[in-house]
């Protein structure tokens, strides 16, 4: 497709896949007796969360959250909370659930949000994690893969709103 000329490939489909499954075994693994609620960080989340939710053998309940920090290629520093959570967390343990961690401001606002709502606990699950950016002391419980601080699209992470749909993880070259 040429809209896809600006993309070079960094994960596969298929690698990507693996990933997913190894980490829903492990998440089904660590909380087999408890009860789990998946909070998805819209709009980036979206498809890792629905691969992953499949991978998890376990019963799960789902919902999201809106929030957003980034404009083009760059983080506003600002978290703004555009929908909220609809199920009752309190109580309970969360994975709140993330495209990629960064900064860290996006989840570490969350987290914080939810915990003093009342959640039991929050633990972070996301699809990529970029340390080398990161401002906030926050780290993913949870993750699939570490990239270098490269600006990347596809399988729903965006850049202007496009490349989400990609099935593939690539880093966008402008």
């Amino acid at each position: 497709m040429t809209w896809e000329k600006n993309v070079r490939v960094i994960l596969t489909r298929e690698q990507i896949s693996e990933m997913v499954k190894e980490l829903g075994a492990k998440i089904a693994k660590d909380y087999k007796d408890r009860d789990l609620l998946l909070i998805g960080v819209l709009k980036g989340s979206f498809i890792f969360m629905s691969d992953l939710v499949r991978a998890i053998d376990l019963p799960v309940k789902m919902d999201f959250i809106s929030a957003k920090s980034y404009f083009g290629t760059t983080s506003s520093g600002i978290v703004d909370v555009k929908m909220d959570v609809s199920l009752d967390f309190a109580g309970k343990t969360v994975l709140l659930v993330e495209d990629i961690l960064d900064t860290g401001k996006t989840l570490s606002v969350l987290k914080q949000t939810l915990l003093s709502r009342g959640a039991a606990e929050v633990k972070i699950v996301t699809f990529l994690d970029k340390p080398s950016r990161r401002t906030i002391d926050i780290k993913p419980d949870y993750c699939c893969y570490t990239v270098e601080d490269r600006f990347v699209v596809g399988y729903g992470l965006d850049y202007n709103e496009e490349y989400r749909n990609l099935d593939y993880l690539g880093e966008i070259v402008l």
